[in-house]
Order: structure tokens, then C-alpha cells, then sequence
């Protein structure tokens, strides 16, 4: 049985003010309008024919309105969580990228109803799955 595949972005951005590090680096988390309203980056399937990255770009525009002109994708990391939902296989491959505008505004479709920037500690706090708080931890390294 073929996994079903997604593909989104950790989104990130930097506080310019006296913030001291690592609390100056902050996670786009968003909280889905159905089910257990779980908290996760932006993601979603990747449509037929169209490559992974596009998929991750269409889908942070699709729910969090941030467009690839918004974002500066960090070239050399990228993550791949696998895991089963309802007995089903998935994969979520996860990029990093950085909001090149920390004041930018985000705005939800109706698959999600609330969004948080949060700082690594109450991002793994939200993100209740290990491999997502691992891939968050794994972002932050990257980026210190």
C-alpha cells in the first residue's frame, strides 16, 4: 500500500527586538479547525504531477496565506516524519523556511482556526507528536 504523501513547511521567524536567543526564533504552528484540533505546521497532500516543493508552497499559501515571495527557504535542511493515521501509511516531508517579514500577516482558510508563533518550547509543548517536536528541535539546531 503506497503511503500517502505531504509535504509543507516549518515556517520561522526571527524577532528583531532585544529578544535573546533562542527565544528570538518563533514557529508558525496552526490549529486545525476539525478533529482533535491538533497543532502542525503548514501542510497537505501533494496533488497529481506536482513536485513536493510546489506542494509545500501551494499549501502554506492555502492556509496560512504566506506566499513564496513571504519566504526564504533554508536550503540544506529537510525532514521526512512517517507515521499512520487511521491504519493508513503517511509521510510528511517538512522544509524549513524563514518569513523573510516577522510582521507579515498570516491568514487561515477554513481548515484551520487559530495559528500561534511560538518560541521551540511551547511549539514541542503544542505539536503533541515526538517526530514533529523532534523535527522542531532538529529546525532550532540547525538554525543556532
Amino acid at each position: 500500500m503506497a503511503a500517502v504523501r505531504a509535504c509543507g513547511f516549518i515556517v520561522f521567524r526571527r524577532l528583531a527586538r532585544s529578544t535573546p536567543p533562542p527565544n528570538n526564533i518563533e514557529y508558525l504552528l496552526l490549529q486545525t479547525s476539525y478533529g482533535e484540533h491538533h497543532w502542525t505546521p503548514p501542510k497537505g497532500h501533494v496533488d497529481p504531477g506536482e513536485d513536493d516543493l510546489t506542494t509545500a508552497l501551494r499549501e502554506t499559501q492555502e492556509e496560512a496565506g504566506l506566499e513564496a515571495k513571504h519566504l526564504r527557504v533554508v536550503e540544506d535542511f529537510a525532514k521526512e516524519l512517517r507515521y499512520e493515521v487511521r491504519g493508513k501509511p503517511k509521510e510528511v516531508l517538512y522544509w524549513l523556511a524563514e518569513l523573510r517579514d516577522p510582521e507579515a500577516s498570516v491568514t487561515l482558510s477554513e481548515e484551520h482556526q487559530d495559528y500561534r508563533w511560538a518560541p521551540l518550547e511551547e511549539a514541542c509543548s503544542l505539536a503533541q507528536y515526538k517526530d514533529l517536536q523532534d523535527t522542531l528541535k532538529a529546525a532550532q539546531k540547525h538554525l543556532t
